[in-house]
């Protein structure tokens, strides 16, 4: 079982170091490639749009395949991909590759959290999870910041290196997994987009949605930016920009691990409240902020709710219909995706129309704004039994 937990946690650390690796890389690659401003975002966006248009129908069509081969062979291609990108001569080749490599993710990542529930004890099920999960939150503590050293040598090297990493993580998906084929029941006979009905037609599920797509376009907006800030504003290289990268990542982490902690002391509201407003704040300041290590001590404060309130929304997510969590799981997926593009995208718009980072960090709070009154009028914070009854209706 420790075999399986480890692949796991592997496979969710490269797709989670991939996803946002270029972006410390996206000032050195601006030069390189000669693109403006307005559109170096789709270089991060690119990855993200493959991943939230394929995710939607990646999850329900593999619920009738062996999950080991999906996952194998969208590992093999999503480190084929990655290799792509090191070899990119312009930006459609970057976008291109970028693309492919959120399309395999979009087939792997799903894999593993429905292969948790098949593999593992009941008991272990939740700590299997936490670990997985820690997958991501270290892909940004090391992930990031150790592909940022590389890119010192050569931009090219971070994508070889996760490539190849990659690739490792095939091998030992064919070797370490057993065979998961699926069971013939009704279930497997739904078609595809049928499966999302009860989520559409409940208005709680609506806005909760709505509420992780402002959650996510404002994060990720601002994140995706942070490199080229710290470079225009404070004149750092790349790899200062990954050790900071690497602190922020460590904001990630100690969000994820005491998160639980904190829900238990204030509940999920005031967690939910307190976090997101302190973020609003820390968004609005960040601009303005004299020193590299101001900003990093306000931008770790949003690492770390970053930490504590995305397991949270996901589990508030999933609690909607405990009966279909792999189309819940694959709808909040894409929809965090579909709202990285976007808000990638935006943030390079107004980032180049108004020089600096102040109105990315404006655009941010009001995303946060807007998702937390979302999620407070939605009832999802506190109507969990009356959530449930609507979507079986």
């Amino acid at each position: 079982m420790k075999k399986l937990t480890a692949l796991f946690f592997l496979i969710m650390f490269v797709i989670g170091t991939d996803t946002f690796l270029i972006s410390p890389l996206i000032p050195t690659l601006q030069s390189l490639f000669h693109i403006s401003t307005e559109y170096s975002g789709w270089m991060v966006g690119a990855y993200a749009l493959g991943y939230a248009v394929f995710a939607l129908i990646a999850g329900p069509l593999s619920d009738g395949w062996d999950r080991k081969k999906v996952m194998l062979s969208g590992m093999v291609c999503f480190s084929v991909s990655t290799i792509l990108c090191g070899f990119a001569t312009g930006f459609w080749s970057m976008f291109l590759f970028r693309f492919l490599a959120g399309v395999s993710a979009a087939f792997t990542a799903p894999q593993v959290w429905a292969s948790i529930p098949a593999l593992f004890p009941a008991p272990k099920i939740a700590k299997v999870s936490g670990i997985v999960m820690a997958g991501l939150a270290a892909s940004q503590a090391f992930g990031i910041p150790i592909g940022s050293l590389l890119a010192t040598t050569h931009w090219s090297y971070p994508f070889f290196t996760i490539g190849a990493c990659s690739l490792l993580v095939a091998i030992f998906i064919f070797y370490a997994l057993p065979e998961m084929k699926p069971k013939q029941d009704q279930r497997s006979k739904v078609p595809i987009f049928k499966r999302y009905v009860p989520l559409l037609t409940s208005r709680i599920a609506r806005i909760s949605f709505l509420a992780h797509f402002f959650f996510q376009c404002g994060f990720f907006a601002a994140f995706s930016f942070i490199g080229k800030w710290m470079t225009d504003r404070f004149h750092l290289s790349i790899d200062q920009v990954g050790y900071v990268m690497f602190f922020l990542g460590l904001g990630n982490m100690v969000g994820s691990i005491s998160g639980a902690y904190v829900i238990k002391i204030l509940n999920r509201f005031n967690t939910m409240v307190v976090g997101f407003l302190v973020s609003i704040a820390c968004f609005i300041a960040l601009p303005y902020l004299p020193s590299v290590s101001a900003f990093e001590g306000v931008y770790f404060l949003i690492f770390v709710n970053m930490g504590i309130a995305f397991p949270l929304i996901l589990g508030l997510l999933n609690s909607l219909n405990p009966a279909i969590r792999g189309t819940i799981s694959g709808l909040a997926n894409s929809i965090m995706y579909a709202a990285t593009t976007l808000g990638s995208w935006i943030a390079g718009l107004i980032y180049a129309t108004f020089n600096g980072f102040s109105a990315v960090g404006i655009f941010a709070a009001i995303c946060f704004a807007g998702s937390l009154l979302s999620f407070i009028f939605s009832g999802i914070l506190t109507t969990h039994s009356k959530t449930k009854k609507e979507l079986a209706s």
